[in-house]
């Protein structure tokens, strides 16, 4: 690994500028929101939760807005933030495990940012989420079952991410980080070294 990766920083001490979004995607519990507070504070950028804005703006949870108005309506209004967040100032975006199934949200990412696929193994999610009640899709008869789904439908569109962040068995959040951050350093002109 090129020596400064792993902190962010480079030569004498400084951090690399990024120049567009990075949006994290993956599956419910793959670590976005985590693994992006880190690689923000590395970065030196904001971190900004599509989630947590979408809350934010309807005054209700997701498992709310799900329950009283549908993923359709979240879906749109999930669009609609994305775009927002893409429009501003680089930072460092988590985004839903859903968010990256819409083609105009891959587009939109594509075009404004960047996209970061955190892979990280079946098992390993369901041990993260199976205690959680905050997911609307696993409120079903066999929440394994139906986040096998989700993961088997999911992973050919994450695949199309240009980033491909594998989290290990083991690996802590800030060794995800630090494996994100090598893999940005590769993308021809997303850092810039600070002078």
């Amino acid at each position: 690994m090129p020596r400064g990766i792993a902190t962010g920083r480079g030569r004498g001490g400084r951090r690399p500028r990024l120049r567009r979004p990075v949006v994290l995607v993956g599956m419910m519990g793959a670590g976005k929101t985590a693994v992006g507070r880190v690689l923000a504070q590395r970065l030196g950028v904001p971190f900004r939760d599509s989630d947590a804005a979408i809350e934010d703006a309807a005054q209700a949870s997701i498992a709310e807005i799900f329950a009283r108005d549908g993923e359709a309506f979240f879906r749109d209004r999930e669009a609609e933030v994305l775009r927002r967040l893409l429009a501003g100032p680089p930072a460092v975006i988590s985004t839903g495990g859903g968010a990256f199934m819409a083609e105009r949200n891959r587009e939109a990412i594509a075009r404004d940012g960047v996209a970061v696929w955190l892979d990280v193994d079946l098992d390993t999610l369901w041990e993260r989420v199976r205690h959680k009640d905050t997911r609307p899709l696993l409120r079903t008869a066999d929440p394994r079952e139906t986040l096998a789904a989700l993961f088997a439908a999911r992973v050919p569109v994450y695949r199309l991410a240009p980033v491909h962040v594998r989290s290990e068995p083991g690996f802590s959040v800030e060794d995800t980080a630090g494996a994100a951050l090598a893999a940005l350093a590769a993308v021809p002109g997303l850092l810039e070294a600070e002078r």
